[in-house]
């Protein structure tokens, strides 16, 4: 038989971390990458180089031998690849009607309001006036985002006076991305939920997880989260589950969220393996990037169960050291598992995580933390 092929857009780390999958489960990975330097580039077993922007780049994804299917590593994915997919017979997963909604904020926040799932308070906005109006009722502060473009805390901006939306609301009416304002939730912590589904209705969800943030950007990710309920954990889970079956997602589906204490509130979706699911790599019986290849290609979902009682992830972001693989002789903790990415080093850039497992909560910690660390400039987190 000939084996699958899964047409990728995006040469990122995220389809760069579908290769290993796809070798095991003997799928055929081709991406479309930006340059032949890009981070899925060299482990894919088939490139075409171009942009989602080019036809006859997206033509090349897509010609014969066809894809099996067509799915993404990133939501910026224009209507024309969705056409051109459709034109050559290739099934577009998570097809459009369900992407949209992680596109644009704006969407997303009307859907959800529709399911009844939990929203912060928010509002669209236009005038300076509407931003006044929302923050007279909400304290005074509350966060200005752009519907569409944000990621790593871009698009994103805590106001306190009107004014301080002007630039971004005369940008929206010159044609660029619309503008919504939500209550600023005085939340413990930030949480995730990913869930996969397959065309066929079934859908899996792991551990929630804990995600903290540092200056926009996912630092750690605890999983699962430290003393999480059984209760909040179900809640978590059911949203995730319920709105991957509504909204039609196929794929890994993460629903960020806040933790108020008490309750969950949807903060942003993303239908594509996600930076805090990396955990499952190393901590879980299937990665996300498995299952999300299962997913698309419609086989049976794999199990999501933890290997151990808790597995933190560090992110490590551009830093000091240059040669990255040059660490790996550095870090003495064979329990950390490295993942680096092929990338350029920036500062501040994702190139790269940890992954430790371990029963003690702090003691692994401690541990991915010191060994991300060691990675990133070779000295102390």
């Amino acid at each position: 038989m000939t084996p699958p092929i899964v047409a990728v857009v995006g040469g990122g780390q995220l389809a760069r971390m579908m290769a290993p999958a796809a070798t095991e489960l003997g799928v055929t990975l081709r991406v479309l990458v930006e340059s032949p330097a890009a981070a899925s580039a060299l482990p894919a077993h088939e490139t075409v180089v171009g942009l989602p922007t080019d036809p006859e780049a997206v033509a090349a994804l897509l010609a014969d031998p066809r894809p099996t299917v067509l799915t993404w590593e990133h939501e910026h994915i224009p209507a024309e690849v969705f056409a051109a997919a459709e034109a050559a017979g290739v099934p577009a997963l998570p097809g459009l009607g369900a992407l949209r909604f992680a596109q644009d904020k704006i969407e997303m926040r009307v859907r959800m309001d529709a399911l009844g799932l939990p929203n912060p308070d928010w509002a669209p906005v236009t005038t300076e006036d509407e931003v006044a109006s929302f923050l007279s009722s909400h304290g005074g502060e509350a966060v200005l985002k752009t519907a569409r473009g944000g990621y790593d805390g871009k698009g994103v901006r805590i106001v306190r006076a009107a004014s301080e939306a002007a630039d971004w609301l005369a940008a929206a009416a010159a044609g660029g991305p619309r503008v919504l304002i939500e209550a600023k939730v005085p939340y413990t912590r930030e949480l995730a939920a990913l869930a996969a589904r397959r065309p066929s209705g079934e859908v899996v969800t792991w551990p929630v997880v804990e995600s903290i943030q540092r200056d926009g950007v996912c630092s750690e990710v605890i999983a699962p989260a430290p003393g999480l309920t059984a209760d909040e954990e179900r809640e978590a889970r059911e949203v995730a589950a319920r709105v991957a079956s509504a909204l039609g997602v196929v794929g890994v589906l993460a629903v960020e969220m806040f933790d108020t204490g008490t309750h969950v509130l949807i903060n942003e979706l993303a239908m594509r393996p996600h930076n805090s699911g990396h955990w499952t790599q190393d901590g879980a019986v299937t990665s996300q990037f498995e299952q999300h290849l299962r997913a698309v290609l419609d086989l049976p979902l794999g199990a999501t169960d933890a290997l151990a009682p808790v597995t933190v992830m560090a992110n490590v972001l551009g830093g000091s050291r240059e040669d990255l693989p040059g660490a790996l002789a550095d870090v003495d903790d064979a329990g950390a598992k490295i993942h680096l990415y092929g990338k350029e080093v920036r500062p501040g850039r994702k190139v790269g995580h940890v992954n430790v497992t371990g029963t003690d909560s702090d003691d692994v910690y401690r541990r991915a933390v010191a060994a991300a660390a060691i990675v990133r400039d070779g000295g102390a987190a």
